[in-house]
């Protein structure tokens, strides 16, 4: 004689829960594959919100002058410098 009798409703639940479980699973499995296949692809990786590193940027070959006077910008301490009272 058993002390307990499952319900029909708690049977359906318990499947649902199972193939709740499974799809998870699924999903879980298909992150993790495409996470692994990413990191082991080997290519220099960097996401869109970075600059790229000065060594991937082709060599310019007219690179600009350096300015042999620059000028400061009014009201800081370089700019009163040569200011005439």
């Amino acid at each position: 004689m058993a002390l307990h009798v499952e319900h029909e409703l708690h049977k359906r639940r318990r499947s649902r829960n199972i193939g709740l479980a499974v799809v998870l699973a699924a999903f879980v499995a298909l992150v993790f594959g495409l996470s692994v296949v990413k990191i082991t692809q080997g290519d220099m990786m960097q996401g869109y919100d970075h600059r790229p590193q000065a060594s991937m940027l082709p060599k310019d070959p007219n690179p600009p002058a350096a300015n042999p006077a620059p000028v400061a910008a009014p009201g800081t301490p370089g700019a009163e410098q040569g200011a005439e009272p």
